[in-house]
């Protein structure tokens, strides 16, 4: 038997090989560069478009699910009624006539 971290041909399995440690070479000549802070490859920049591009497509949704409900009458009474501007046009009063009781 192979003692462990050995390799064996038969199972593929080497032990773990440990990278060198070492800083780059910058010619002082060559551009002055540096590595944007990130988290998973994700920058600052990136966060911030993506954002963005959700906050506009919940904003749309947001919009269509309201004016989809709109003639729902518990959303017509709760949230649409109470819309500076828009209020009156939410208010559904039955005529006396069209009052079946």
């Amino acid at each position: 038997m192979a003692v462990k971290g050995d390799y064996h041909p038969s199972t593929g399995v080497a032990p773990w090989k440990v990278r060198r440690e070492y800083s780059t070479y910058k010619s002082p000549y060559g551009p002055k560069y540096s590595i944007n802070p990130h988290v998973g490859g994700w920058t600052a920049k990136s966060f911030t478009r993506l954002g963005m591009t959700l906050g506009g497509f919940g904003g749309v949704a947001g919009f269509f699910a309201l004016f989809f409900f709109s003639d729902v009458p518990a959303v017509r009474r709760d949230i649409m009624v109470k819309v500076p501007g828009l209020g009156e046009q939410f208010v559904k009063e039955v005529p006396a006539s069209d009052n079946p009781f």
